[in-house]
């Protein structure tokens, strides 16, 4: 797995939505720098974990694709005579 990195605009808009967490949820200030390093420790701690789940759910959504994929090629089949 490829470590996850983030765009500057990414990031500044993460940072933002951190500090309005703090603010309206937590009635707490949270610095943008404060905000960045938190943002990297969710990264850092839960982003295996957020990436295998993507992968499993995109696995799944694959399998009921290449099911209804077989379901139009049976379709497709001519009657032997």
């Amino acid at each position: 797995m490829r470590d996850v990195e983030l765009s500057s605009q990414q990031k500044e808009r993460l940072v933002g939505k951190v500090k309005a967490y703090f603010d309206e949820e937590l009635q707490q200030e949270i610095g943008g720098f404060e905000a960045e390093f938190l943002i990297d420790f969710f990264i850092r701690e839960l982003g295996a974990s957020l990436y295998n789940q993507g992968l499993f759910d995109a696995q799944q959504v694959f399998n009921e694709k290449m099911d209804e994929l077989g379901y139009v090629i049976q379709e497709l089949e001519k009657p032997e005579l």
